[in-house]
């Protein structure tokens, strides 16, 4: 199959970047619904609503002055999996990975936030443990960010369990400190009912001010 990664560069000429990235792609079949897993899934949430929120960004970024280039990064691939179990994931960012590692761009990623299921109406976005294991700084200077704006959705402890997602190979291949902004416990994930009625503008929003802040004031040491 095909596979495309999208990207979309501001201050394209800046040796030093940040990589904001989302996966694009939505499972085939929604696996984990217990009446229909093989029904129609939309995946408003889980893959949509990062999408959503990047374009409307887009039409921000260029009020705000970021402390580093920005590239928004929408991979494919992320979950291309037709059975519940087994199957190969993230294959759009670890391609994406592998030729930073491989051929080398003129340019450097200071640091990177992913985001995934970021429109629950009820959103909650603790820190990742994997995050806070690959990328401490990131994490910290994003829930502060959050703190400072007075947004409680970012919640300052771990998740319980490490969240497997895009962000892994670009830690482990490409070498780019990554956090992961996922509210994980979302009710209707893989399911028929993942639609635009479970989803909150308001929620993106949220995330869309903290990024933006932070942005503007991104450390100079983030990445070390």
């Amino acid at each position: 199959v095909r596979m495309t990664n999208l990207s979309v560069s501001w201050r394209p000429q800046a040796k030093e970047r940040v990589l904001l990235c989302c996966h694009y792609d939505t499972r085939p079949f929604p696996d984990r619904d217990q009446f229909r897993p093989k029904g129609i899934f939309l995946g408003a949430n889980d893959g949509g609503s990062g999408v959503a929120l990047f374009m409307e960004m887009g039409h921000s970024l260029k009020a705000i002055k970021p402390t580093f280039g920005v590239d928004m990064v929408f991979f494919d691939g992320e979950e291309f999996i037709f059975q519940r179990d087994g199957g190969k994931f993230f294959l759009g960012s670890e391609y994406f990975a592998q030729q930073y590692r491989d051929r080398p761009p003129p340019y450097r990623y200071v640091c990177g936030v992913l985001v995934d299921m970021i429109g629950d109406k009820k959103l909650t976005i603790p820190q990742e443990p994997l995050s806070q294991k690959f990328a401490p700084k990131v994490v910290r200077s994003v829930w502060e960010t959050a703190r400072e704006l007075g947004i409680k959705e970012f919640v300052s402890k771990p998740h319980p369990t490490e969240i497997n997602d895009d962000h892994v190979p670009l830690n482990e291949i490409a070498k780019i400190p990554t956090a992961d902004l996922i509210d994980f416990d979302y009710p209707h994930w893989h399911t028929t009912k993942d639609t635009p009625l479970q989803c909150s503008g308001a929620s993106l929003v949220k995330v869309g001010r903290v990024l933006l802040t932070w942005l503007q004031q991104v450390p100079e040491d983030v990445g070390r």
